[in-house]
């Protein structure tokens, strides 16, 4: 065994779900790290003995900045220039709500094989006056990065994208598109939701202007806790519509009229209260991610999907993912013939204690992660196998009669 090689052994007794079943499903919900228990037990103990003093005492008012920088080391951000929120949807909002759409530039780039939720937000920015640019896909897997590079012009404000696709796992060539959105003076917002924690990103290298996403995923951070970071330049005159009092300056005077934004980075980003409890839990998978390294994680990852997908091809599945590694990210697909059978297989899987799930119009999403052992695949790949024969034996009794 190479000595360097990366051991999942070493980090499943940190993971209390895989004593019980295969958990192939990180790309959802990242297996709960151990530690979520004493973190939520310290937030409730000392919200019971200081009360209002544990704002201050914990450190709860500045939580989305203190769990933002821990994100944002992930991604060589500097500190100062992440800060953490509920969801995408409403980071997606803050963003489109700091957009000016009255001028020639207002023309939004991105693919039709967004995440829903960026269309829904950018949809309802053409009654401000924004022109959406939708760039298709010819084969349901991929977008072309020279249709993207071609859609992005001198009148494009912004191109809010997926980096990996939700359905396909296709790695956009995020580089090449901030590359031409610079050349033009468009902003670049990547959605690293289905990145970040299996995909190595260097937000200083890209140049990028913004990268959102949440920890509900390859961070295994659980809901609630999701990240907004926006380039030092930029992040100063930062100014969303969509905000609210611990976005102000001086947010404890209550002053009443218009925002007075924070001049510190980060803070222009927040609007009201903190969810204290959720980024509290987050902080549980980011160490832990932050400890075992993306680029580790990257590998074994690489490693996994790939021996998989020569299995599965090998044993007659189609999959509707990207051959080359380099454009794939941390979850492969495998193609079903009918997408009603998708949730059978995915229940008949769960009886199995093998955990995955079902997109339509792409089928089963499998994604291991660091503490995924190769054996785990093997048995999902053979019960695969199994389940695909009892169907096609349950489909020619059916045909033939009762008989």
């Amino acid at each position: 065994m190479n000595p360097q090689a990366h051991d999942p052994s070493l980090w499943r007794d940190r993971f209390p779900i895989l004593e019980r079943c295969s958990y192939l499903v990180n790309h959802s919900l990242g297996a709960m790290p151990a530690t979520v228990h004493d973190k939520l037990q310290h937030y409730a103990t000392r919200w019971g003995e200081s009360g209002v003093r544990a704002w201050a005492e914990e450190g709860w008012w500045e939580a989305p900045l203190t769990v933002g920088n821990l994100v944002g080391s992930l991604m060589n951000a500097p500190e100062g220039t992440v800060a953490m929120h509920q969801n995408v949807s409403m980071i997606e909002s803050i963003v489109a709500s700091a957009m000016d759409f009255s001028g020639k530039r207002n023309k939004i780039v991105y693919s039709e094989l967004n995440f829903p939720t960026v269309m829904y937000v950018w949809e309802g920015m053409r009654r401000h006056g924004a022109r959406i640019h939708t760039v298709e896909s010819a084969d349901g897997i991929s977008i072309p990065t020279e249709a993207m590079l071609e859609a992005i012009d001198e009148e494009t404000l912004i191109v809010p994208i997926s980096h990996v696709l939700f359905k396909s796992s296709y790695q956009q060539d995020a580089e090449a598109i901030c590359k031409r959105a610079r050349e033009v003076g468009a902003l670049v917002l990547l959605d690293a939701y289905q990145s970040l924690g299996t995909v190595p990103i260097d937000v200083q290298a890209l140049g990028v202007d913004m990268v959102c996403g949440g920890s509900v995923k390859w961070l295994c951070g659980g809901p609630g806790a999701a990240y907004l970071y926006v380039r030092p330049g930029l992040i100063e005159n930062f100014s969303p519509c969509i905000t609210g009092w611990a976005a102000h300056a001086e947010p404890f005077k209550f002053e009443t009229g218009a925002q007075r934004y924070n001049e510190q980075g980060q803070w222009r980003l927040l609007n009201g209260s903190p969810a204290v409890p959720a980024l509290i839990a987050a902080t549980a998978g980011h160490e832990i991610i932050k400890e075992v390294g993306v680029q580790k994680i990257r590998d074994h990852s690489v490693q996994l999907t790939e021996r998989l997908r020569q299995n599965m091809l090998e044993r007659g599945f189609r999959i509707p993912s990207p051959e080359d590694p380099e454009r794939r990210g941390g979850t492969l697909t495998i193609g079903l013939n009918d997408d009603e059978v998708g949730p059978a297989f995915v229940e008949a899987l769960n009886a199995n204690h093998i955990l995955v799930d079902h997109r339509p119009g792409a089928g089963l999403r499998v994604s291991p992660h660091f503490y995924t052992r190769a054996e785990e695949l093997e048995e999902f790949a053979a019960v695969m196998s199994e389940l695909r024969e009892k169907r096609s034996w349950e489909r020619h009794l059916g045909s033939v009669g009762a008989y």
